[in-house]
């Protein structure tokens, strides 16, 4: 047994600082929790670096937990994207009774997003879904708005009962194989009877799906995008699906031939790209628009996931997809969070004359979304585009690029109402400054994204 406690020095800073948070918080008076914040965002930050200095064995505890370069790429993207989260939600936390807490869960959420993705065993799989999940009931619910709390219950129901399907299924999978490690189950499972991995890996796959955002497991995020606050709603449309597609990735590589894993997921994704993108179209609400865009956007990323055990180039699509779906995300709620007041899609009008820098922004991540050159989205859909049809799904890639053309639509709905008149003068505001920076500079790496080659690892 590989006992490297080293190799978990990233995870271990996250669970450090979340209890640090937590006990901090406890003592701190409310006029100094920002200090709790800002700890937060720099333990956030070093557990990055450590993950990106860090190298050792491609797998430690008895092959339980893999060290590759998926685990690595999300060991650093989370933690960004988490301390990128707590920036956006800055205005809406200052002052909260909550705001330790919000760092602390959110730092909890990142670890088990985290221990999902590495997870090489399907018992740290249940471990890292309940660390990643359980955290997000509390999340969406702090704003105790009546949506949060509608938003909260069916999460909660969804989890429960999403949850319960996916520990049957480990059951199931462990009982017949006779272990609990992927080595074992890849060496086993080919030769159980076929109706109890494929039964083993729909319990599975459920589980994952609901972490992913994806169909069906997908009614919580729209509502969730919009009960919840900014920062929430940003973290819960970003993070949690970041873990879940590689777990998912990982499970379809072990399942036997008897099971045709490769088509549900496709079935799925091409599910999950029609009704995400459909739903989308006539929203109100901006976060409740992109909780349904990241439904869409999940379908995009199972591409790379259906045909991952047959070619070679569907890793590292996945591995882009995720990098530039984030940025891009992000990128869309920063620029929300910070004109404030402008929530509802109609509230845009005017947008581009009084704020033209932000506008432009929303319009760049919007593109990108959408997948048009010269944004960082285009470069992951080439990617995934290109693993699916080497993978034998051309299929799937014809749904997708007509997907992505309907996906305009919503797109040019949003930015077209920004640059027309108000119906009614409006009092003119400013943009909240850090969420303003921090759209802007996401902004810019979603343009400079298209242009770094290395992205592009096909």
């Amino acid at each position: 047994m590989n006992m490297d406690y080293g190799a978990l020095l990233p995870e271990i800073v996250l669970m450090g600082g979340a209890i640090a948070a937590l006990l901090g918080g406890s003592f701190l008076p409310r006029r100094r929790q920002a200090f709790v914040t800002w700890s937060a965002i720099v333990v956030a930050c070093v557990s990055a670096v450590t993950a990106a200095l860090r190298i050792g064995p491609p797998t430690v505890f008895s092959d339980s937990y893999a060290l590759d370069d998926a685990t690595t790429t999300i060991r650093i993207l989370v933690p960004v994207a988490t301390a990128i989260v707590m920036l956006i939600g800055r205005q809406s936390s200052r002052g909260s009774a909550r705001e330790s807490e919000t760092a602390s869960l959110l730092l909890l959420a990142a670890l088990g997003t985290v221990v999902l993705t590495g997870a090489n065993d399907l018992l740290i799989v249940a471990t890292g879904f309940l660390l990643a999940t359980v955290p997000l009931y509390a999340l969406i619910g702090l704003s105790r708005s009546s949506t949060a709390a509608e938003a909260t219950m069916k999460t909660y129901l969804l989890g429960a009962i999403f949850g319960v399907v996916m520990l049957f299924g480990i059951a199931v999978l462990v009982g017949v194989a006779g272990g609990s490690t992927y080595p074992e189950l890849q060496r086993a499972l080919p030769h159980v009877p076929a109706a109890a991995a494929a039964l083993g890996f729909i319990g599975l796959l459920a589980g994952l799906l609901f972490k992913a955002g994806a169909v069906p497991g997908h009614f919580w995020v729209p509502d969730a995008a919009e009960g919840a606050g900014i920062g929430i709603a940003a973290f819960i449309t970003t993070v949690p699906k970041l873990g879940a597609l590689i777990a998912l990735a990982r499970l379809v590589v072990v399942m036997p031939d008897t099971v045709d894993a490769p088509l549900l997921v496709g079935v799925l994704a091409a599910a999950s790209m029609i009704l995400g993108t459909l739903a989308a179209f006539w929203q109100r609400n901006a976060p409740r628009l992109l909780g349904w865009s990241t439904v869409g956007q999940v379908g995009f990323m199972l591409m790379p996931v259906a045909v991952i055990g047959v070619e070679p180039s569907a890793r590292p699509a996945l591995l882009t997809y995720l990098v530039v779906y984030a940025v891009t995300n992000l990128a869309l709620f920063a620029a929300i969070a910070a004109l404030p007041d402008r929530t509802m899609v109609r509230s845009w009008r005017g947008a581009a004359r009084e704020h033209p820098v932000i506008t432009g922004v929303v319009l760049v991540g919007l593109l990108s979304l959408v997948g048009t050159p010269p944004t960082a989205v285009f470069v992951g859909k080439l990617a995934v585009f290109t693993a699916a049809w080497e993978g034998g799904m051309s299929w799937l890639v014809v749904i997708a690029a007509a997907v992505s053309v309907a996906s305009l639509f919503y797109a040019l709905r949003w930015v077209s109402t920004a640059f027309q008149r108000p119906a009614a003068p409006r009092s003119r505001t400013s943009a909240v400054q850090l969420q303003a920076v921090t759209a802007v500079t996401l902004g810019a790496l979603i343009i400079v994204a298209f242009s770094v080659p290395a992205l592009v690892q096909w």
